[in-house]
């Protein structure tokens, strides 16, 4: 039956051309965001039984115990489509972190509130301003609108270059965006570093403050609290956060957005899918709120055990930046795509950095004890080899 259905070449050809002629031009010249391999597609490729998965900042405790029992208990009601407006999330959200339940979105992911901010405000010729190296949907969904994109680096510290932030804001922006602590580096804006860049920000622009791993370091003194200093100025803002990392519900794309204004919720409303979060998500989210103690018992294992690989990468030679949330990021001394094909046939999986200026880093998430010294070990063996 498929070869039946089968195109000429010619023909193949005449279609690939016509759609890239029918395409917007911001969508044939955007990068494709690099979400890493599976678990399984290399296991099945290398015939290897098990696998270290260090690439995608997932929780190595997975997902709290009253998150199971409650979907356990959900099942049977998987034919009922689910609550578009989220309400008991939000309710629960608006619980726990004191946001009125109007101001809070619910995603697919913080990635799926990143994705209606671009369709909410962007236009063609807006300008965009974020972080480099960063999480590359910050810059790929601009860019899909068409928005000219400024990135500002890191310094030589690897960490947060408060002065070229604020050159970069003194040009007009409509749209401010960067994570707190940063993906993938991990450093930390302190509380200084932070109002120095709302300061400088344009009045009349969206603060888009990305607090994905913020759980890892919220009891840092010096960590800011980003819900009160932005409550206390006039521009639009909203700090993004996920399930997906401290409460190990990656699988089930839960995220949230904590706005300004009710407005902005309304906004995002309009341009986002009516039942964009499954039933499933939203039942284990309000259930995974409830169990704290597995939160910071998720943020003791990563903490212990991001010292130890810290520590023997920097034996080893490498230079990592400081970090505080639940990955490393280190120069490997090497172009990174070689690094991470090499660690594959040792059945471990890592994250090799692709952007200008990056692309000898690499990103590995903070596992369990038995995942890490997997990792470590295949780096000794491969370094050792290549030194033979």
């Amino acid at each position: 039956m498929a070869s039946d259905l089968a195109v000429p070449d010619t023909a193949f050809d005449h279609q690939q051309q016509l759609l890239k002629n029918l395409a917007r031009p911001a969508a044939r010249s955007l990068g494709v965001y690099n979400a890493g391999l599976s678990a399984e597609v290399v296991q099945q490729k290398y015939g290897i039984a098990r696998i270290a998965k260090l690439a995608s900042n997932e929780n190595p405790l997975g997902a709290s115990p009253q998150v199971v029992a409650a979907l356990e208990a959900d099942a049977q009601l998987c034919a009922i489509y689910s609550d578009a407006s989220s309400a008991a999330l939000r309710k629960a959200l608006a619980q726990d972190t004191g946001v009125d339940a109007g101001n809070i979105i619910i995603g697919n992911g913080s990635e799926d509130i990143l994705h209606m901010l671009a369709l909410a405000f962007l236009s063609p010729g807006d300008r965009v301003v974020t972080l480099i190296p960063s999480f590359g949907l910050h810059e790929i969904f601009p860019r899909m609108m068409g928005a000219d994109v400024t990135m500002v680096g890191v310094n030589a510290q690897q960490q947060f270059d408060v002065e070229a932030w604020e050159t970069a804001l003194t040009t007009p922006a409509k749209m401010v965006i960067f994570s707190n602590p940063s993906n993938p580096v991990g450093c930390m804006l302190n509380r200084e570093g932070f109002a120095r860049i709302i300061d400088a920000a344009p009045q009349d622009c969206v603060l888009v403050i990305d607090e994905a791993y913020f759980e890892y370091c919220e009891t840092d003194a010096d960590y800011p609290d980003s819900l009160r200093v932005l409550a206390e100025q006039s521009r639009p803002w909203i700090v993004l956060r996920t399930f997906s990392k401290a409460y190990g519900l990656a699988g089930l794309r839960v995220g949230y957005g904590l706005a300004s204004h009710p407005e902005l919720v309304s906004l995002l409303d309009r341009v986002r899918t009516p039942f964009n979060i499954n039933r499933s998500a939203q039942v284990a989210a309000v259930a995974a709120l409830q169990d704290k103690q597995h939160v910071r018992d998720s943020i003791a294992l990563v903490t212990r055990e991001r010292e130890i690989m810290q520590a023997d990468l920097s034996a080893l030679g490498f230079h990592v930046a400081p970090s505080y949330a639940n990955f490393l990021f280190f120069d490997c001394g090497r172009p990174a795509t070689e690094l991470a094909a090499e660690l594959l046939t040792c059945g471990v999986i890592i994250k090799p950095w692709r952007e200008t200026g990056y692309e000898q880093w690499v990103r590995v998430s903070i596992g369990n004890e038995q995942d890490n010294r997997q990792f470590i070990d295949s780096l000794k063996r491969i370094l050792a080899e290549d030194g033979a």
